[in-house]
Order: structure tokens, then sequence, then C-alpha cells
């Protein structure tokens, strides 16, 4: 059983009443509205009960039609006032009366039924339907069958956008920082448990403080993970906003959490237990807050040859990736580079003396020449040479501009 309520200009107010009844509605027309009422018959009785309390409920004058089929109940809605039921297998007598335009359809269609003289429902659906679909097609066939109440079809549901948003303006404005997570404690708590409820996880959180006479304190928390622990969250504000406290009293929150896929992980049987992501992310903030946002974060190579050149951005978790284990060497780098006096013979390192190591080099590989950003003012050449000194280990040393010599690391 369907529901069509139709009421010129009052979409919203009709969208509204059918939410209190059904959560399959469908914006049919800007001016009507189909619900499916399948089973409000346990709970208000027969078709016409039920009319009665949807009636009640949407407080205005509304044409209100119930059908076994959404196309049936939206004609009956349009064409007669104020409630029409339309019993199984009667629904082509009470449509027969209807004008003609009010089923649709594209304008050849009406311009060829104009021309035959058909002018309601009930002369459409007497035609033979072969003859009707050997001259108007499929189209014609559709038509008819929903002249007849016969066509069935499934709802375009509604879907609204997945919103989670509390605000609570304060009576008095509060400027200290307890009161105020006591109030961001309830509204995250409250947010979660929408979160839980339609299956979703954050990864985002903005917050929105308006403030006694200055400008509004925006923060906005991206999280390494999806997550769903409200205490988590509000530990993560607490930290942001000791780091960075509002300049005057609140008068109003606004919080938001932005909706994404929750995190699916598998862990290993045999892999040794990590730390949970939402510790990592806490760990994180409070790190965040000892040596600034700038300084935290994953070290990203740069496009230069140019060595010891990178970039920190901002921290994502993923799912890690199996890497099969080769053996190799791992040059261990020191920052900044350590000086070193280097002799040579034949072009090539000999013996070198620094505070990492010093001796006889006993092989060496190279030279590679690497320079670069000639067109600025931080221009660099350079040098380098892969060298084992005698007893010492094997370094990687390198010669800046054909003067001066570094060792630039150690390899293990």
């Amino acid at each position: 059983m369907f529901v069509c309520l139709h009421a010129p200009g009052n979409l919203p107010l009709l969208v509204e009443c059918a939410r209190h009844f059904s959560p399959l509605i469908e914006e049919t027309a800007p001016d009507a509205v189909i619900f499916d009422i399948r089973g409000l018959n346990w709970v208000f009785g027969s078709p016409e009960q039920i009319a009665r309390e949807i009636e009640q409920r949407v407080g205005i004058v509304a044409n209100l039609a119930i059908a076994c089929n959404p196309d049936a109940a939206f004609h009956a809605a349009r064409g007669f006032r104020g409630v029409t039921i339309l019993p199984l297998g009667e629904e082509a007598a009470i449509l027969a009366p209807l004008p003609l335009f009010l089923l649709g359809g594209s304008p050849e269609f009406a311009r060829v039924l104009d021309l035959w003289g058909i002018r309601t429902f009930g002369q459409f659906a007497s035609l033979p339907a072969l003859g009707v679909a050997a001259r108007l097609g499929d189209e014609g066939v559709h038509m008819q069958q929903r002249a007849r109440g016969e066509d069935y079809r499934q709802l375009r549901l509604l879907v609204d956008p997945l919103v989670f948003c509390e605000e609570r303006e304060l009576e008095d404005a509060v400027n200290l920082l307890e009161p105020l997570l006591f109030l961001f404690s309830q509204m995250l708590r409250e947010l979660c448990e929408r979160l839980r409820f339609h299956g979703r996880s954050t990864n985002e959180m903005h917050v929105r403080l308006k403030l006694e006479r200055a400008a509004d304190h925006i923060a906005t928390l991206r999280l390494p993970v999806p997550m769903l622990d409200s205490k988590v969250l509000l530990k993560l504000l607490q930290l942001e906003l000791n780091d960075r406290p509002p300049q005057a009293p609140v008068e109003k929150i606004r919080i938001e959490l932005m909706p994404v896929e929750p995190r699916s992980t598998q862990h290993g049987l045999f892999l040794p237990a990590s730390p949970e992501p939402e510790k990592l992310a806490i760990t994180l903030a409070r790190i965040r807050g000892l040596v600034g946002a700038e300084n935290i974060g994953v070290a990203e190579l740069m496009n230069t040859y140019r060595p010891d050149r990178f970039r920190l951005r901002p921290l994502k978790m993923a799912a890690p990736v199996a890497v099969p284990l080769r053996p190799k060497l791992t040059l261990r780098r020191l920052r900044p580079a350590c000086p070193a006096q280097v002799l040579c013979a034949d072009g090539k390192p000999a013996r070198i003396t620094s505070s990492q190591g010093r001796g006889q080099v006993v092989a060496s590989a190279g030279p590679w020449h690497l320079s670069g950003d000639w067109w600025s003012d931080e221009v660099w050449d350079r040098q380098s040479w892969d060298i084992e000194v005698r007893n010492g280990g094997v370094f990687q040393v390198y010669q800046e501009r054909l003067t001066d010599w570094f060792i630039a690391g150690h390899y293990d």
C-alpha cells in the first residue's frame, strides 16, 4: 500500500508528515510525496483509519490517496479532492473520469491522443492494447497501464545527506576550559552514537566557538584513522585547546564530525601486537603541542637529486604492506655531515682522518658527480665516494666544490 499527499507549495511539510509514518519516501513532484505504508494496518487498522491518522498529522488542507501502486495513488491525489481509497482491482474504474493531461507523457504522445479525441483516463484505458502498442509504441503501452492503475514501480527514495553536527548556545559566556570540556563530552557522545547508528566513523572534526566580542575560534582536527571513540575525540580536542586556547569567553559551540566508512583491520595470528591507532593519535597530539605542528609528520623526499632534501607531510595511517626481506646495506646519515681530511692517490681517496674513523682506504667506488640549483642562491656541487677503511668500516664521503671533504654517513 502507498499513500500520496498532494498540497501545492507545502513540500517540506508533506515530507515531514511522511517521515512520521514511513522511512520510504519519494518526492514525486514539487507538490506531492509518495510513501510506503505496508505494515501500518497492524498499528492503525484499515486504510480509512490510516488515512484519518495521516490527515490529523499533516495539519494542512491536502489531498490524500491510498492505492496498491504508487502511480495510481499519485494520479488520484492530484485529480480528486480530500481522501480517496483505491481498493485492489478497482483502480481503473476510480481513475476513469480524470482528465488525460494528468497522465503526463511526451508532447508527441499528447498530440496523437488529442487528434484521436481521447480526453480521459477511462477513454484511453478502453482502447485495444495491441492497437496502442502498434501506434504509440512502448510509451503508449506504459501510459495505458498507468491509466488503468496497473503499472507498478519501485519508489525513488529520498536520501538525506548525512550531516553530523551539534550546536549549543550558552546562557552565560564561559571562559574556563573545564566547563567547556563537560559540554564537549556530551556533544561528542551524542554525535558518536548517531555515527554508530548509521554505520559510520569519522576522520575529521570541525569545531567553531563563537566568542564574546571577538572573532570566532575555529579548530580542525584531522585524525590519522577513522575512529568512533568520543573519549579519544574529547582528549584530542582538549590538547588542541590547551595548545591554542580561545582568546575570549565562549558564547556558542558548534561541532561537526565528517562521516567516513569505518576502519576494518584483520590482524595476523602470529604478528606482534601493535599500539592502537587511537592512542597513537593522542600521542601525536601531545608531541605536536611540544614541538609544533610544523615539526611532526612523515618525511617525504623532494623531487631533486640534492641529498637530504625532504619535507614533512601529515601522517596518514595505512595498512601494512608485506615487503620481501632481502639483505642490503643501510646508510646511516650524519646530520650535520662530519668534516674529514682525505688524502688522494691517482684521483682516489687513499687515507681518511676524522672523528668518525681514520685509516687507510682499502677499497673505493666512485666518484658520483651531483649538482643542482644552479639557477638559485643555493647552488651545490659535490663528488661522492663509497670507501672501506681498514679496520674502520664503510663510509660515504663527498668533496664539496672540489675543496672540503665530509663524511655523509656510514653503512651498516
